[in-house]
């Protein structure tokens, strides 16, 4: 076997290959253009036949290079089947139990750790379903790759020591304990991530586990720190770089303490992207250092490529932890493209973990992994670091090596929405790394304060019940339904139209040909009875199809024209009928355990289909009425998901369960601002559902085309995945139309069969892995066969194949995202990703350096909180420096709106995750300017911000922020403002209490003062509807037209209508629900605002009539920005 690495290597070979025998295949260019003759040119005279015998040999040397291109191309793997790698390797090694603490036998890290881990495993028999490997020790050499010789002979030294000389040393570090077989252990936990290395990128396995003690992530160049010695993952990520030519790897620590070790090694090296979800506390748990917190992000050209999710409360949950994953790590994981991933598994966030006091569960981390085995082709290797409560710890692992192994993810107990704090430390983390990843871009959303405030309503938090997992016994994976049968539905009247019988079969042929239909279960299809039928379609509509079955060719013409896009034939209500019971038989074998998941190739397709009507190619809504068989045959409401990605909006399916809140309906498909089939404004994204179903209608409404993978993932981490797992669906259902394909005819888009088996993979986390997917729409028959292969390749438990480097999300994606996000966040609290900065300690990453700690008592550092005064710079070991212009710092991070609260009162605290100033001082830059703030006359140690920034207190801050930077532009704040300016906050659009980007505004007393900066939208997709401006011009002085009021008037962009706004009698907002017209100017401040975005717009289109209403404001041309 080969990993696909290997295979694109050789297939670079293979293309530049031929024999020393034979010439390349344009060797008759290269004689001829030796001979002076010009490309074209006709000879003079007739060959002679010396000329003649040559061109004869000339062309048996080209046929032979012809014939030695077509034998390397035959042995190139141009097949769409990779060479899948299967097996999980597994390093455990008994030898690692030999070292202990002499002093001090309750000591957390021992060998009791590794020993109820392997009862675990062999309880649950997974040790004999692993690929064993046997341990190995790593080489000095090895070591050296990341730590210094001297350090490594000092610990080699330790095996001679006696206790009294180990303790001493010890004490000299940090948290540790030393022992004559420490060393030892240490070089073998070290090389037995090596000897997984090894085999995953020599293609012996897919992926693996090294369970081993001591933990690594702490142990810094020359420093023993954390029950650290040596760091194994970053060995293993030097070890995979130079020993096998890996140019990018990411390391994914998601134990509870912060991997300083790992940071220090890897913070100058954009090779490395370092990934650190830890519990923080603002610096009061252990580590204690300013590096853990979310502004450092690396130094130099390794900006970025540091990411620490820092936790400042106890009690995060599996939700968390997910969240942080979608919204973060991976989308900036593909935009990194890795090709390996190391985790730096340590299991302390594990709830009765008596140092992280966490409470994420097992089921959580078997989540996480899957996750990153959509990674780097899924390469992935696991190595133990921390986890102290043993029960927990033991099934932690279980849980991470059941999905190695391709066991489905358990559903989690209750997932939930991540808390307040946990959505506050994701923003801040957002905020940090926007400019460094283009993936990131509008990731976090400007959100109305009145759904937002609600989350202060959380109540206390309280441990989860321990789940008990279990992992289900399959008979097989994967079901396959298929009926030829269905292939007798065709038009009558046109031989060429897209919905044709080839599209199934050339998927079951594609399918058998790559060998997949081999490994599925096959079903036999059914037809579905009426019983079924009516659960869905109205007893009229279904007489009235399965009366065609006996029309003449005129009457099926008739009757085919009377509903939408329709043909129908004597065999459709069959063929209908038939799909749809399909895929209920495909429902039934998921439900019943016979296979974990599913692959229906039917025909016709079903998402169009209405109660009482056919629609759109379809007759039946086959994903609907298969939603009611399962929760017929289930007994209670089932909570089913259903995503439709078919490129058309999916109107049927939306409209027979827009009132039911046990069916999430989620539609990305092509609106076009309602031109694209089917039309009208069913597929916009403010439909939301009706009555109890408000909220679970969401739909992603691109109004374009060249939608492709980039869109469609930033679309599954934004939106899709974090509503999914927190409405925790116990079956998922996806419309798989596939013309949003490479090269459908009718859809216009670019997603690819590699982005389609990333879509599929990251929603079979869900539901306990119960998925299936049911053919919809498609009309390329190349497309549509390739990407179901795909996808079914995935469902196998395949990795997803890599993905093609991948361009930024198209911004008229990113808006229609950002559209229904605004409308769905007061349903969804994952959606509540807010524009917030974190102010507790805003320094540039050259401040963030800290030095290795000071000699601490063993064992009494981690996760113990001290006095704040002790958190920050603990020693001066660490020799590290940065210039302050090295450093990345949140006034370089580009913020589109940055919130303040100034106050004393620090009962806030809890609602901002702690994000308040300081009661004596507080300070950090906000834009390019530093702001500091003091309630008395006390004078503080100096720093280098503090040298260059005075102190100023409250009542002196608003003429300090009239020096504010925003959008990289220097803006002045209004020196005062006047009550209708006050007014203009959010306009008439909804009490958005935002700010349009050329206004900066205070509320409030001196004690309490609250600043609002707003970065306009650069583009919107309603700016279509701004008309020319009228033959009479623009009177910024004209009275509202309905109540004649002079104060804070707005004009409508497209008819020119003068209204008020909100906060005088609201005529503006009235005006836009009579007319829908989108877009206002401010008269006031000249400001743009779009109704259908709820946000600023600011765009090269509007520059006519704001510079024209700014000559009749004040008198001259609108300047113009340098």
């Amino acid at each position: 076997m080969t990993s696909t690495g290997q295979d694109s290597t050789t297939t670079g070979q293979g293309r530049s290959r031929h024999t020393p025998h034979s010439p390349p295949h344009n060797s008759s260019v290269i004689l001829t253009s030796k001979r002076g003759v010009k490309k074209g040119a006709v000879p003079c005279s007739s060959p002679s036949l010396a000329e003649v015998k040559k061109k004869g040999r000339m062309k048996k040397l080209s046929q032979a290079a012809e014939q030695d291109l077509i034998m390397g191309l035959q042995e190139l793997d141009l097949n769409l089947e990779p060479k899948v790698l299967s097996g999980t390797g597994l390093v455990f090694d008994e030898q690692l139990n030999e070292f202990h603490c002499l002093w001090d036998d309750s000591f957390p890290e021992g060998p009791e750790r590794l020993h109820a881990i392997k009862q675990q495993l062999t309880q649950e028999g997974l040790l004999d379903r692993c690929i064993s490997f046997q341990a190995r020790s790593a080489k000095k050499e090895e070591l050296m790759m990341v730590h210094s010789l001297e350090y490594i002979d000092l610990m080699e030294t330790t095996q001679y020591m006696n206790e009294v000389e180990l303790h001493i040393l010890a004490n000299n570090y940090d948290s540790v304990y030393l022992h004559p077989n420490s060393y030892t252990c240490a070089c073998l936990a070290s090389g037995s991530v090596l000897r997984l290395v090894d085999a995953v990128l020599g293609a012996e396995v897919q992926n693996g586990m090294a369970i081993i003690r001591p933990p690594g992530h702490h142990a810094q160049h020359s420093l023993m720190d954390g029950y650290c010695m040596f760091n194994h993952v970053a060995v293993a990520a030097r070890y995979a770089q130079q020993r096998h030519d890996i140019q990018r790897v990411l390391i994914v620590d998601w134990d509870v303490h912060h991997g300083q070790g790992r940071q220090f090694i890897f913070d100058q090296d954009p090779s490395i992207l370092y990934f650190s979800i830890l519990h923080y506390v603002h610096g009061q748990f252990w580590p204690h250092l300013k590096a853990s917190n979310w502004s450092a992000t690396g130094f130099s050209q390794s900006q970025g490529y540091n990411i620490n999710v820092p936790w400042n409360e106890v009690g995060m949950r599996d939700a968390d932890y997910i969240a942080a994953f979608l919204h973060i790590l991976l989308p900036v994981a593909l935009e990194f493209q890795p090709q390996l991933v190391l985790v730096a598994a340590g299991y302390d966030a594990l709830q009765g973990d008596p140092k992280g006091n966490m409470a994420a569960t097992p089921a959580g981390f078997a989540q996480l992994t899957h996750l990153l085995m959509g990674l780097a082709g899924g390469k992935l290797i696991l190595s133990l670091e921390g986890g102290y409560n043993c029960r927990s710890l033991a099934e932690g692992v279980s849980a991470s090596l059941h999905t190695l192994l391709g066991d489905p993810c358990p559903m989690l107990e209750s997932p939930g929405a991540p808390c307040l704090s946990a959505r506050t430390s994701i923003s801040c983390t957002l905020v940090a790394l926007e400019p460094f990843w283009e993936v990131l871009m509008q990731s976090a959303e400007t959100l109305e304060e009145d759904y937002v405030e609600n989350d202060k309503e959380e109540g206390p938090w309280e441990p989860p019940v321990p789940q008990i997992l279990a992992w289900p016994v399959l008979r097989a994976r994967t079901g396959l339904v298929y009926d030829q049968r269905m292939m007798s539905h065709y038009n009558l009247w046109d031989n060429h139209h897209p919905e044709m019988p080839q599209r199934i079969s050339r998927i079951m042929y594609h399918l058998e040909e790559l060998g997949l239909a081999e490994r599925c279960l096959t079903l036999p299809a059914r037809p579905a009875t009426d019983a079924e039928l009516l659960t869905c379609h109205s007893a009229e509509y279904m007489a009235r199809l399965r009366a065609t079955e006996n029309m003449k060719t005129r009457e099926l013409h008739r009757e085919g024209a009377s509903f939408d896009s329709i043909y129908i034939c004597p065999s459709t209500f069959t063929c209908a009928q038939l799909a749809t019971g399909a895929v209920c038989r495909l429902v039934e074998a998921v439900l019943a355990g016979e296979v974990l998941n599913g692959t229906a190739v039917v025909r016709p397709p079903g998402h169009h289909a209405e109660w009482d009507a056919a629609c759109g190619f379809c007759f039946f809504n086959s994903v609907a009425v298969a939603a009611r068989h399962a929760q017929a045959i289930s007994g209670h409401a089932l909570r089913i998901l259903i995503v439709d990605w078919d490129v058309h909006h999916g109107n049927g399916t939306q409209h027979i369960f827009e009132d039911d809140p046990s069916v999430l309906y989620m539609s990305l498909h092509r609106y076009d601002h309602g031109t694209f089939f089917p039309m009208g404004n069913e597929g916009a994204s403010s439909q939301i559902g009706q009555a109890p179903g408000m909220g679970f209608t969401v739909n992603v409404a691109w109004n374009g085309p060249r939608m492709g993978d980039p869109e469609y993932l930033a679309a599954w981490h934004r939106l899709v995945l974090p509503i999914a797992y927190e409405f925790n669906p116990e079956l998922v259902l996806v419309s798989a139309g596939f013309d949003a394909a490479q090269g459908d005819p009718l859809g216009g888009c670019q997603v690819s069969p590699e982005g389609y088996a990333h879509l599929t993979h990251l929603l079979m986390g869900l539901a306990n892995g119960r998925i299936i997917l049911i053919l919809e729409g498609g009309y390329n028959l190349t497309s549509i066969s390739e990407s179901m292969a795909a996808c079914t390749r995935t469902l196998l438990g395949d990795p997803p194949p890599l993905l093609a480097p991948l361009r930024p999300p198209l911004s008229g994606a990113l808006a229609s995202i950002s559209e229904t996000i605004h409308i769905h966040h007061r349903y969804w609290r994952s959606l509540r990703i807010k524009k917030v900065e974190d102010k507790e300690e805003e320094t540039s990453n050259s401040e963030l350096v800290t030095k290795e700690p000071q000699p601490a008592n063993p064992g009494s550092a981690e996760g113990m909180a001290t006095p704040e005064e002790n958190i920050l710079e603990a020693g001066t070991r660490k020799a590290t420096s940065a210039s302050p212009m090295e450093g990345s710092t949140l006034g370089q991070a580009k913020s589109e709106t940055a919130v303040m609260e100034l106050t004393q009162d620090k009962s806030l605290e809890a609602a901002t995750g702690g994000a308040v100033l300081d009661q004596t001082t507080s300070e950090g830059p906000v834009g390019d300017t530093k702001l500091a703030s003091r309630t008395d006359n006390q004078t503080t140690p100096s720093s280098p911000v503090q040298e260059t920034t005075p102190h100023i207190s409250p009542s002196n801050l608003i003429e300090s922020l009239r020096t504010l930077e925003l959008s990289n532009k220097a803006q002045k704040a209004p020196d005062s403002q006047t009550p209708e300016e006050e007014k203009l906050l959010g306009e008439a659009a909804g009490g958005r209490r935002d700010l349009d980007d050329s206004m900066l505004m205070g509320f409030g007393d001196t004690d309490k003062a609250t600043f609002y900066a707003v970065t306009p939208l650069p583009w919107c997709p309603h700016l279509m509807a701004v008309c020319p401006i009228p033959a009479t011009g623009l009177d910024v002085t004209q009275p509202c037209r309905d109540c004649g009021s002079l104060q804070e008037n707005w004009v409508c962009l497209s008819c020119y209508q003068v209204c008020c706004g909100r906060y005088i009698n609201a005529h503006m907002i009235q005006h836009h629900e009579d007319s829908g017209h989108p877009l206002v100017l401010s008269f006031v401040d000249l400001s743009t605002w779009c109704y259908h975005c709820q946000a600023y717009v600011h765009h090269q289109a509007l520059l006519d009539v704001k510079n024209f209403a700014h000559q009749n404001k004040f008198g001259e041309d609108m300047p113009q920005p340098h």
